[in-house]
């Protein structure tokens, strides 16, 4: 073999490489409602944004959109710190934690309930490591808080007359970035140990491949699903009671249409153009995503024009007399 006919193959070896290093990058990054179905969730629920809310979050659905997809943006494994910290944010199995009710409201409570089971488990006791559970619904609530305070500081600037742009950029990113994990969460399979590939008992032969969960998110969304075939199913938000419960209960609704997945990847439903029943089913499970997100913000809103508790003064201490 010539010396060009070396160089040439070990050129193909080397474009061969990185076309499968490309498209194993790309499928590992394909997690979610896939790029696509994170920039529709945002984009709808901003175009919903009522006049009663903030007039520079209302222009920026673009801006909004865009930060959908962020935070699988961070799940580069390039960014090791980044990509390993934030894992578990993006779901959480309440198959898990069904012994757990109602769930704490604080991240590090639930570490500590979750700690307490692990060391009284005698069989498979790390399936109780708050990575394996998933910490979704606290990273939600997390950057829901972010945006309230952003909002309070926006409505005092305003008040007092003095410059904004700074925290409307704060705002939109925050708005943005709530946007994905409310996404994730309107994914039934974000919610189950049951995320890619049936495990354990299967009475109903449900698929076992690690396949599904791309196939219906991402290739199925990307190829079948426009913003506009769910905008009509967003209505105007509504103010939640409390939203640490509200999105709970999201996120059980969500996990009770599991099997509706699973079905619906049985019949065949998810290939190529899919089925109507697919199209109807995944529709209304981005229109879920939008409409708690829009929920979200306007409680957000609306919640900030209380004024924040002033911080408890730490106990005073008296110096002894001399």
């Amino acid at each position: 073999m010539s010396g060009q006919e070396k160089m040439a193959k070990s050129k193909r070896g080397l474009t061969s490489f990185l076309l499968i290093a490309l498209v194993l990058f790309q499928t590992d990054a394909a997690f979610a409602w896939g790029n696509e179905g994170h920039v529709y969730v945002n984009r709808v629920a901003a175009q919903k944004i009522p006049a009663s809310m903030p007039r520079f979050l209302r222009r920026a659905v673009v801006e909004i959109g865009y930060l959908g997809p962020e935070p699988d943006r961070w799940r580069n494994p390039a960014e090791f710190a980044l990509k390993n910290a934030q894992e578990p944010d993006h779901f959480i199995d309440l198959e898990r934690v069904s012994w757990l009710d109602p769930l704490p409201r604080g991240r590090y409570e639930f570490y500590r309930k979750l700690y307490e089971k692990r060391a009284a488990a005698t069989e498979h006791p790390d399936d109780y490591l708050p990575e394996r559970v998933g910490l979704q619904p606290y990273i939600t609530m997390e950057v829901y808080g972010r945006l309230k305070s952003a909002f309070r500081e926006y409505r005092q600037l305003k008040a007092a007359h003095k410059p904004t742009a700074s925290v409307e950029q704060a705002i939109i990113f925050y708005a943005g970035w709530l946007g994905h994990y409310v996404a994730d969460g309107s994914q039934p399979l974000h919610t189950t140990i049951q995320y890619n590939g049936w495990v354990g008992p299967n009475p109903n032969g449900y698929t076992t491949l690690h396949e599904i969960h791309a196939q219906f998110e991402t290739v199925y969304v990307a190829a079948n699903i426009q913003p506009s075939n769910f905008a009509g199913f967003v209505h105007d938000p509504e103010r939640l009671n409390d939203p640490f419960i509200d999105y709970i209960s999201y996120l059980r609704q969500s996990n009770g249409l599991v099997e509706n997945v699973y079905a619906l990847e049985k019949a065949g439903s998810f290939r190529g153009k899919g089925s109507p029943e697919a199209f109807e089913f995944t529709t209304h499970r981005l229109a879920a995503g939008s409409q708690m997100l829009l929920n979200l913000w306007y409680t957000a809103w609306m919640e900030s024009a209380t004024a924040a508790p002033l911080p408890a003064r730490p106990a005073q201490v008296l110096k002894p007399k001399e």
